[in-house]
């Protein structure tokens, strides 16, 4: 303990005691005032939500499974059609065509006055594929992705480039036949002719799409 030595001694002890007791009572006061705040707050709560009971177990959350994604319904109709696309190089067309001198084909239903009109040129063509040069696998893979497209965007004609062959082994047109097979097991072919002279000729199909 600290001894005063004088009055003058005695007096700045006094005040430091006076001045910590007002230290010590204001931080009661405010830890009183949390207090009463705390208290209040927690009243304000029973009194919104009324009585409440302590759970008897470790607080848990129950989880919903996420559910599985969905699967684009696009998606599922271009797989079908790509299903749908297997063509076969073996399909029997001869018996489909017209026995004409060019060969043209009609869907069943399909009048001979359809094919005339596309001889003639009644539909503008819309667009064209050309397929020359092209290996058998990579022909009919393009083939079946242009007739996709074009029916998508609504395409009445268009026209196929097959070529005449004459690059062929014995000069042979082996990718036309093979046109004609995979454009008549193609269910958005209405018809096809072979293209005028100015337009392809022999080397060029003009075709008629749903």
């Amino acid at each position: 303990m600290v001894k005063a030595r004088s009055m003058q001694d005695l007096t700045t002890i006094k005040a430091q005691l006076k001045a910590k007791a007002e230290e010590a009572a204001a931080l009661e006061a405010q830890r009183q005032e949390a207090l009463r705040r705390a208290n209040a707050e927690k009243n304000l709560f029973i009194r919104a939500i009324g009585k409440v009971t302590a759970l008897d177990h470790e607080p848990r959350v129950s989880l919903t499974p996420l559910p599985a994604k969905p699967l684009a319904q696009q998606q599922r109709i271009d797989d079908a059609n790509v299903l749908r696309e297997s063509l076969s190089d073996d399909f029997d067309v001869s018996t489909l065509l017209d026995t004409d001198d060019e060969l043209s084909y009609r869907h069943q239903g399909i009048g001979t006055d359809v094919t005339q009109k596309l001889r003639k040129g009644h539909w503008s063509l819309q667009g064209q594929i050309d397929l020359h040069g092209l290996r058998s696998d990579e022909a009919r893979e393009a083939l079946s992705q242009f007739i996709r497209e074009a029916s998508k965007r609504g395409w009445r004609c268009v026209r196929v480039v097959h070529g005449k062959g004459l690059g062929s082994p014995g000069k042979t047109p082996v990718l036309k036949a093979k046109v004609q097979r995979w454009l008549v097991q193609k269910t958005e072919v209405l018809a096809f002719v072979q293209a005028k002279a100015s337009e392809g000729g022999a080397g060029a199909l003009v075709v008629l799409l749903k």
